[in-house]
């Protein structure tokens, strides 16, 4: 715990769940594992919380901001919840080698990606929100302390998207058997885990907050002519209906939507069979991406539908094109829930990794007085 928390915990445990036997070259390991820290203040309100770090990251972030101040772990617990940190699967703690999980994406050690999308976006980044970018506590370009200390803590995230998704979901579908009801928080590319949790165990799944969540729908984009890192083996065309800044991938990058793996649909997908994508036809403004859909009629996701479900966009990210797409997507597939853009609340300027930002506190804030209306 950092040495100015005045939190006092009852107890603080670290435990694996999930993982497979897995037999390569007549030997057995172990594969899927996932490492939890669990976190239970003395005054505990009851309540608990699974916190999922995105790519290239760790659930190192919750902890500690890359300035050095106490972590969104810390406000959570400060208001009595019991915390559950994890490390995705074939990632730091839980463990890696290419042996078992394959290869992994090397955008996490990729400075000019960085600067541009999470800690420089008022000055290298390339959409239209970008310029509105203040929250960073620096001036987020490499030489930079807290630029050099968030770099320092990526971690390698594997390529393969679909393992990773279905090793996580027998990972938090075991994790949510032994800790019972909770609420599940997701960011970036951990974002969907809260889809996948709310999938496997709706009835423990008390509400879902999916922070910027990887998307949108189907098809991947990139902004003016530059691609994002781990998508550079994917090719991209300028599309009729895109707008001069950016770009749609070729092929659908998502097959199920807004997952890579398979959710339960009503009527539900057979073995192997992918969802049709097709455009959004409602026009979106000038500084908005053009999204797809289902085509209909579109299935329904029944078992999210029983969940409380907050989507949190931040005014600068490059999310901020694109998120409504996830919405729009669950409101097709029978999914009530909440898009909220912070400006709206006048939380303004943050980027991506808002959980780094100077105003990180007061974002956190705001996710728990959310949950404190919507908590099952």
């Amino acid at each position: 715990m950092n040495q100015n928390s005045d939190i006092i915990l009852k107890d603080h445990k670290i435990f694996f769940v999930g993982g497979v036997d897995f037999k390569k070259n007549n030997k057995i390991f172990k594969r899927g594992q996932m490492y939890v820290e669990a976190f239970k203040p003395k005054n505990s309100n009851g309540k608990k919380i699974i916190l999922i770090h995105g790519g290239g990251q760790s659930g190192a972030g919750f902890i500690s901001t890359a300035d050095g101040r106490r972590g969104w772990l810390h406000n959570f617990l400060d208001k009595g919840y019991e915390v559950y940190i994890v490390d995705q699967p074939g990632r730091a703690r839980s463990g890696y080698s290419e042996n078992l999980y394959g290869k992994y994406l090397e955008r996490e050690t990729n400075l000019d990606d960085a600067e541009r999308r999470f800690t420089a976006m008022a000055v290298k980044g390339n959409w239209p929100q970008a310029k509105t970018h203040t929250q960073w506590p620096s001036n987020g370009l490499r030489g930079d302390q807290v630029f050099e200390q968030y770099m320092a803590s990526q971690v390698n995230t594997m390529a393969d998207r679909i393992d990773i998704e279905e090793m996580s979901k027998i990972a938090l579908s075991d994790l949510i058997d032994q800790i019972g009801d909770t609420a599940v928080l997701g960011h970036s590319q951990g974002g969907p885990f809260c889809w996948l949790a709310a999938d496997v165990r709706p009835k423990q799944v008390k509400a879902c907050v999916a922070v910027e969540p990887n998307g949108p729908p189907f098809f991947n984009v990139s902004y003016g002519g530059i691609q994002h890192s781990h998508l550079d083996k994917q090719t991209f065309k300028k599309n009729d209906f895109d707008k001069d800044w950016y770009q749609t991938s070729s092929e659908p990058d998502r097959p199920c939507g807004i997952t890579y793996s398979a959710l339960t649909y009503d009527p539900p997908l057979k073995q192997g069979e992918k969802l049709i994508p097709e455009i959004d036809t409602q026009k979106t403004p000038e500084n908005l991406v053009q999204c797809f859909l289902q085509k209909e009629p579109a299935r329904k996701l029944v078992n999210l539908s029983k969940t409380k479900i907050l989507i949190l966009t931040a005014e600068s990210s490059y999310h901020a094109p694109y998120d409504h797409g996830t919405s729009n997507f669950l409101k097709q597939a029978g999914v009530n829930h909440d898009f909220i853009r912070l400006e709206d609340h006048k939380i303004k300027g943050n980027g991506h990794m808002m959980m780094h930002e100077k105003n990180s506190n007061e974002v956190s804030n705001f996710i728990m007085n959310w949950l404190d209306k919507n908590y099952g």
